[in-house]
């Protein structure tokens, strides 16, 4: 069903569009941060919290994340007093007796707390925010290696529903490449306790492009993964960015697999993960037919934030925690990325913010139709004319006439009613995307800005 010659042909960089406008867009400007807040407090929507808890024991060499890596006690306890007081903040400065229907631990290694101070945690947040929905998603990220069964009864307590384990690979020269040591018993250990104390939706991250994988090497860690049942998958072209991550200069280039190597490797883990009953979401998830992300995309209900794929759009995003971003109607704002920062900006008792954007007309229009396509891969124009007063032939007069090398090519059919992307142009979604992004040019010679769509 998928042309993988055709996906190879339109390989270049690009963003994952997970915001649009992307991070690159985002200056520093207290305008921004005091307009957010205005339109937060005008807002009725539901709440999206995402907590970022950064610390890590050590370094995995193919990690994005902005992590800060220790062994002190201390620092953790430190980092939770701050918590507490930018919750305290945002109190004062929002309504936080809205109704919230996601809340995200990310990282950093979210379980390298131990019980004790997750339970403090997840005390203030419900403290603060007190009004859960029934049905929210109350997720956290989980490296294996660090997860034991008071941590997991602490989360189930609580009420958080789904976990994504952390793999990324199996195979031990791959792990050795990426400092990263994880045998398969840690991680078959972390999902038993996961399922004996109920947790209704196991995810499991896996990573290709990884030095020293091959087809081979590959397909044997999916055996082992799907031996575990998950209900989802998450399977992530590796992007190698070293001018961003230093961590990713002790890679080894020489070692990455070859653009070919890796296609096959995806072309494999489609197949693979089909033949087992799995449906492939979005541009990198798998999720059994029973699942409410393929029920979405069905629906065509799918949306995209800085978490990935979800069902619950519509939500004002409100990011608590170093680097942690937050996401309104018509603004974006980010915390400080520094430590020391970040304390000192709450104890002169004022939120972490540092940096920000405001959304124009035009980028309010271009982002509904990339995260629409992203999300779903297909555009009711007629039912997006309406909603922006716009004549969508007109308006993306340009971006039409880009597109035409993808028709083409059968990755896409466009016509007055619709733009809808073939099953192999799903594959490079990404590139098809960039076509509606304004601020592209920019980086058009750039060769470090964004990693490779393929």
């Amino acid at each position: 069903m998928i042309d993988f010659e055709k996906i190879g042909k339109f390989s270049k960089a690009g963003p994952r569009y997970t915001s649009y406008p992307t991070a690159l867009e985002f200056k520093e400007s207290d305008e921004v941060v005091e307009e957010y807040f205005k339109e937060l407090q005008n807002s009725d929507k539901p709440l999206s919290l995402y907590f970022h808890l950064p610390f890590c024991r050590s370094a995995c060499y193919f990690c994005g994340c902005n992590v800060v890596y220790t062994s002190k006690e201390s620092k953790r306890e430190r980092y939770i007093k701050y918590l507490k007081k930018e919750m305290e903040l945002l109190s004062k400065k929002m309504d936080t007796s809205r109704e919230v229907i996601q809340l995200h631990f990310g990282g950093g290694t979210p379980t390298f707390f131990t019980a004790p101070e997750l339970e403090e945690i997840i005390n203030s947040i419900y403290s603060h925010f007190p009004n859960f929905s029934k049905d929210a998603e109350i997720s956290c990220e989980v490296d294996p290696r660090y997860l034991n069964e008071e941590q997991i009864q602490v989360l189930t307590k609580n009420g958080f529903n789904r976990i994504s384990f952390g793999v990324q690979d199996f195979n031990h020269k791959v792990q050795e490449a990426v400092h990263r040591i994880q045998p398969l018993d840690i991680v078959q250990k972390s999902n038993n306790l996961a399922k004996e104390y109920g947790i209704e939706s196991v995810n499991v991250d896996l990573i290709y492009g990884l030095p020293y994988q091959t087809l081979q090497t590959f397909s044997e860690t999916l055996q082992k993964a799907v031996e575990l049942k998950p209900n989802r998958f998450a399977i992530f072209n590796y992007a190698h960015v070293p001018w961003l991550m230093k961590t990713m200069r002790k890679i080894d280039e020489k070692t990455l697999p070859e653009p070919s190597e890796k296609v096959k490797i995806l072309k494999k883990t489609i197949e693979f993960l089909t033949e087992n009953g799995y449906k492939m979401i979005g541009m990198d998830h798998f999720a059994k037919p029973d699942d409410e992300l393929f029920l979405a995309i069905e629906k065509g209900e799918l949306h995209r934030n800085f978490q990935g794929y979800t069902t619950k759009g519509g939500a004002t995003l409100v990011g608590i925690g170093l680097t942690s971003i937050g996401e309104g109607d018509k603004y974006y704002i980010q915390n400080l990325k520094d430590m020391n920062s970040y304390e000192e900006a709450l104890d002169r008792d004022e939120l972490p913010i540092f940096r920000g954007v405001k959304l124009s007309e035009d980028d309010v229009i271009r982002k509904a139709v990339i995260i629409e396509l992203m999300s779903n891969f297909k555009l009711d124009i007629a039912r997006f004319e309406k909603r922006f007063g716009i004549k969508f032939e007109n308006y993306f007069k340009s971006e039409l006439t880009e597109l035409q090398p993808f028709q083409k090519e059968e990755l896409l059919t466009l016509s007055k009613e619709s733009l809808e992307v073939s099953f192999t142009g799903s594959m490079i979604i990404r590139n098809i995307s960039m076509v509606f992004d304004s601020y592209m040019n920019k980086y058009a010679n750039s060769k470090k800005s964004f990693s490779k769509t393929v």
